[in-house]
């Protein structure tokens, strides 16, 4: 009995020296509270104090400035030029490879193999392309026999040094049961760059005729170095795919969003002000709980 009495003088006077003790049915920091002297009273944490709102304005990065390539500064294509129509004919007796742009290449069309630009030459189409380099977004594709969609479309791209890549896109999945003309596509997923370095290439059937109608997309137009604008140009109009209600729909411009204000608040301590009470911790059972248990 005297062991367990002293074991429990002990634990009282644990507690009694504990700060942060609480007991079970006590809330934290409570008429209990053990408030003793800590030595640096006058020294409290900010943390401790009335709290004042202070807004700050975020300084402007001067770097902004000098992004040329920045949305507004880039250029805008004219939606009546940025079309390339490209007619394929093969009145050979046997299938040929058409080629198309690879200026840098410069191969020659197989016998029987013509291709033309209606807008201006596949030549002139070759040469703008070294120096103005387009990306294609959107085609159709007519032909003459509707068997000319399960050959193939080969992206080629090769450099001066022999490194070839190439990529294959098939026709065939822009067919659909829905479309009334079988000899026509309109694919807006068909993309492609085309450089010097770039050629599109495709197995034509003997005597048959292909119509590409490309959609220029974005392009580099040198010329408006001489003035100082960005290289740059960008086709920003919906690209016409001949259905009414699908064009009326990408024609339609969406709602803004309201434009939203980023405002920074930071918490500034106030010197002077009454002790606010520390957030509640949570609970503990006391060694004295747990021994009358």
């Amino acid at each position: 009995m005297r062991n367990n009495e002293e074991i429990m003088a002990y634990e009282d006077d644990a507690e009694d020296r504990f700060d942060d003790f609480v007991d079970e049915e006590e809330d934290f920091y409570g008429e209990d509270e053990d408030d003793f002297d800590t030595g640096f009273e006058g020294l409290e944490d900010g943390y401790d104090d009335e709290y004042e709102e202070v807004e700050y304005v975020g300084a402007i990065d001067e770097d902004d400035y000098y992004d040329h390539y920045a949305k507004t500064s880039v250029g805008k294509i004219d939606p009546n030029d940025r079309t390339l129509t490209v007619v394929v004919k093969n009145t050979g007796g046997t299938d040929a490879e058409a080629i198309l742009f690879g200026a840098n290449e410069e191969a020659a069309q197989p016998a029987g193999v013509t291709v033309d630009v209606e807008e201006s030459s596949h030549k002139e189409v070759r040469e703008e392309s070294k120096a103005n380099p387009f990306k294609i977004q959107g085609m159709k594709m007519s032909v003459s026999d509707p068997l000319q969609f399960d050959n193939v479309l080969k992206i080629q791209r090769k450099t001066a040094t022999g490194n070839s890549d190439s990529k294959v896109y098939q026709p065939r999945n822009a067919t659909s049961p829905q479309n009334f003309n079988s000899g026509l596509i309109d694919d807006n997923s068909f993309e492609a760059d085309i450089t010097g370095q770039d050629s599109i290439r495709t197995l034509v059937k003997a005597g048959a005729t292909l119509v590409f109608t490309f959609t220029i997309k974005a392009r580099a137009n040198m010329g408006n170095l001489l003035k100082g604008s960005n290289v740059a140009e960008i086709s920003r109009a919906p690209r016409t795919t001949g259905l009414p209600q699908l064009d009326l729909i990408q024609q339609k411009k969406a709602a803004k969003k309201p434009k939203l204000v980023r405002k920074i608040v930071r918490r500034q301590p106030v010197r002077g002000g009454k002790r606010r009470a520390l957030p509640q911790r949570g609970r503990r059972i006391g060694l004295r709980r747990r021994r009358r248990r």
